[in-house]
């Protein structure tokens, strides 16, 4: 009998519709593998595949920590510290080959959780539906599209030009949506980058109808699993990087409210914090974080070695941190910028060590040290509300006040000092400069950075002995996995 999908070992996430004080219902026994004829068989196992699903997507070479830690070092604000190539040196340094351990896992890693959503979802179409009832069934398919969607976009941001170049007429990535539960599936050429972001849509339009509002008064569902405002704030990132302004207005507009304090009416209330501090500290269940990946201190339910954002981006124990001193931040990249107040509270996030011809300075967004179980941030309120800020005025090509009282909002709450008007802005592209350079230091450490730059076909800086790298240039996006272009004779390489 065929078996399919592996299951995590713990599962991470609280079932559908179970308050928070039900934890010991997180974490079922642990399972190796089901049968076809069984694995949809009872709602316990369905919802454990559920589970397994964010489970995969956790991975420490996917959202658990390299995905992120990746969107920061190939930008322009980290120096390499250990010229290692398993922790990224070649990524920062933009010489990434076929065979780089950022390139190979990654890829493995993003197709394994696409594949698992897509052996879930036969599944439940199969009868697994039918077990779950309607309304269940609805969700937790949800559940897999959104997740499908968020991995297949993921893949584009490394492997496939931006959208920009060609208005998406460039080559994607596989689009691979039925389950492969053996082998001999594997030949399927790339299709363009404009029908992935088409299929990525449609899910999160799918998951935005089928997700619930809200996982009631638990703080941690409604943080870490998938629900209404998740795909709905997932879409005006997909628009963004697009460059769909009107459409990131139209999804924005659904959470965000029309006046400041900017808030949404209805499903989970998103709002910013008022200190943006609380949001990185234990419990990072707080309003403004709209989608995590929870880490804990059981076996296998953290990033794992050499994958941990602690470990990449705080100093050594010995310079005050609590991880490996991977990647320092550039002394002359965002940590320079005048504007960036030295009594906003973000600098919370910026430690410096040694001194003289030593000194340098750290990210530490993320202190808690080994097994490293900071939860890892996918989306938050803020980068909606910039999103919609940046989108108004490029559909509108004017000093929008709204877009204003957006940006206000973000930098105010961590710098009262600075308070922008209209007038402070003497044209457009003035105002779209300074909404970039406020989610360069609202998401230092999050893995935004070079999506920025890469969606607007902008230069990736040189830094440190790294060269720039022009939207021209070779290495601008990474090469192939030489595993899948191995296994896989339809594929082409970058």
């Amino acid at each position: 009998m065929k078996k399919i999908i592996k299951y995590s070992s713990v599962a991470l996430l609280g079932m559908l519709g179970f308050s928070a004080c039900q934890r010991d219902l997180l974490n079922p026994s642990p399972q190796t593998s089901v049968s076809d004829a069984s694995a949809f068989s009872t709602l316990g196992r369905i919802q454990s595949q559920v589970l397994s699903l964010y489970g995969s997507m956790k991975n420490g070479n996917f959202y658990g920590g390299r995905f992120v830690i990746y969107g920061d070092i190939k930008g322009e604000d980290f120096i390499n510290e250990t010229s290692n190539l398993v922790t990224g040196s070649d990524v920062w340094a933009e010489n990434c080959t076929n065979s780089a351990t950022a390139v190979k896992g990654l890829w493995a890693q993003a197709y394994y959780v696409i594949n698992s959503c897509n052996v879930f979802i036969d599944g439940m179409n199969a009868g697994g539906s039918t077990v779950a009832g309607a309304t269940l069934a609805a969700n937790y398919i949800a559940e897999a599209k959104l997740i499908r969607a968020l991995s297949y976009y993921s893949l584009l941001q490394y492997y496939a030009r931006p959208y920009a170049d060609g208005n998406g007429s460039k080559p994607g990535v596989p689009l691979r949506l039925t389950g492969i539960k053996g082998s001999g599936s594997s030949n399927l050429a790339r299709s363009t980058v404009a029908q992935v972001y088409t299929q990525i849509l449609q899910d999160l339009n799918d998951a935005e109808a089928g997700l619930p509002l809200t996982y009631g008064a638990s703080a941690y569902n409604n943080t870490t699993r998938a629900h209404r405002n998740t795909a709905i704030a997932l879409k005006t990132r997909v628009y963004l990087s697009m460059q769909n302004y009107a459409s990131v207005i139209t999804e924005a507009n659904k959470i965000v409210s029309a006046a400041a304090p900017f808030t949404a009416a209805t499903g989970v209330a998103h709002a910013l914090q008022a200190d943006i501090t609380n949001v990185f500290v234990s419990p990072y269940t707080t309003t403004e974080s709209i989608f995590s990946m929870p880490m804990t201190t059981t076996a296998g339910d953290y990033p794992g070695t050499q994958n941990q954002l602690g470990y990449y981006f705080s100093p050594t124990a010995t310079n005050g941190g609590t991880g490996n001193g991977e990647f320092s931040l550039n002394a002359l990249g965002v940590i320079a910028d005048p504007g960036w107040t030295a009594t906003d509270k973000r600098r919370a996030f910026v430690k410096q060590s040694g001194s003289g011809a030593t000194l340098k300075n750290w990210c530490i967004k993320y202190p808690t040290g080994n097994p490293y179980t900071d939860y890892v941030p996918v989306i938050r309120y803020s980068e909606v509300l910039l999103n919609l800020a940046e989108a108004r005025v490029r559909n509108l090509n004017t000093v929008d006040a709204q877009a204003v009282a957006l940006l206000n909002a973000v930098r105010n709450r961590a710098d009262a000092s600075t308070t922008y008007t209209v007038l402070s802005f003497a044209t457009p592209a003035v105002l779209i400069s300074a909404i970039l350079n406020e989610r360069r230091i609202e998401f230092l450490g999050e893995g935004l950075r070079v999506n920025d730059l890469m969606r607007l076909l902008q230069t990736i800086p040189a830094k440190g002995t790294a060269p720039s790298k022009a939207a021209s240039d070779v290495g601008y996006i990474w090469p192939i996995s030489s595993d899948e272009l191995a296994l896989n004779s339809l594929m082409t390489d970058n």
